[in-house]
């Protein structure tokens, strides 16, 4: 009953954390759309795009918290936890793309650089670092419980450095008057974004795939069943993710011979704890005996 209040508690501060990121990141974007079409900076607009892209993220990933915690029904026997994933995902592939549009523009203004107000981006780009960084905290401690939650703070993060290197190409350009400055920080913001984005999206693809999550160690998994007092071997083991916090394995147990029932299901439940502190929280075990193994039963 600890850990399910424990977990619920957590959930209720990731929504919040969710909730509030939605809003102050939306309220910026619109300030540095607005700036960035009157300062005429790619800069800010990319950086618009970039956190709106964010925005968009941060909707969907909310919106996959939600319905996970939606019953399962008849048709959708494991619930809606796997929709996590495809959040993740999801989001992803939305920052490539927009990773791609920053290029793009970027190259088009090498080739054709244009004005911007230097000033003016420095303040508004200043801004962004206060607002990312202040939504960042909020998933600073459940970034490694969950990767959606680690994807919002990856994002919020880098968006905080790329407006320090906003706030950068802004004074020199005030400072200045060199025009590629401005496109140059769009193709750093691409780069950046790359990074960051390229380990949530490799992860949310071999979980989607249903790997076995980068957290699961299945030669630990053997070593801890094999102490229980009784338990022979181990074979059959599938491990993959439900959700982006909660994982599933089936496997199948060779037991010593002469268990009666009740020490069989003793068994299973010591292995199933044991199991959920090695992250896994949906056990399904099958049992044999050595001699229906021996004559191949």
């Amino acid at each position: 009953m600890a850990h399910d209040h424990a977990h619920h508690h957590t959930v209720s501060i990731v929504n919040k954390a969710f909730i509030i990121g939605i809003v102050l990141n939306a309220a910026f974007v619109v300030v540095e759309f607005v700036t960035g079409i009157y300062t005429n900076s790619l800069a800010l607009l990319s950086d618009a795009g970039h956190n709106l892209s964010d925005v968009a993220t941060l909707v969907l990933s909310l919106f996959a918290f939600k319905i996970a915690k939606r019953k399962a029904t008849e048709r959708y026997t494991y619930g809606f936890h796997k929709g996590t994933i495809l959040a993740s995902l999801v989001n992803a592939v939305i920052l490539l793309i927009a990773v791609g549009s920053i290029g793009w523009e970027a190259i088009q203004r090498f080739i054709h650089p244009e004005e911007t107000q230097g000033k003016v981006i420095s303040i508004v780009a200043a801004i962004g670092i206060a607002v990312n960084g202040i939504s960042a905290l909020f998933f600073l401690r459940d970034k490694e419980k969950d990767l959606n939650v680690k994807g919002a703070y990856l994002h919020l993060f880098t968006d905080m450095l790329v407006s320090a290197g906003v706030v950068i190409a802004g004074l020199i350009i005030f400072y200045t008057g060199i025009k590629w400055i401005d496109p140059l920080i769009s193709l750093l913001i691409m780069l950046v974004v790359l990074y960051s984005t390229w380990g949530l999206l490799a992860e949310s693809l071999r979980l989607s795939l249903d790997a076995v999550p980068a957290d699961i160690d299945i030669e630990k998994i053997k070593t801890q069943t094999l102490k229980i007092k009784g338990v022979k071997e181990i074979h059959h083991i599938h491990v993959w993710a439900m959700s982006t916090t909660r994982n599933a394995m089936t496997a199948h147990l060779m037991l010593d011979e002469n268990l009666t029932p009740k020490q069989i299901a003793g068994i299973k439940h010591i292995l199933k704890h044991e199991l959920e502190h090695l992250n896994i929280q949906h056990a399904t075990l099958e049992t044999e005996c050595v001699s229906c193994k021996e004559k191949d039963c």
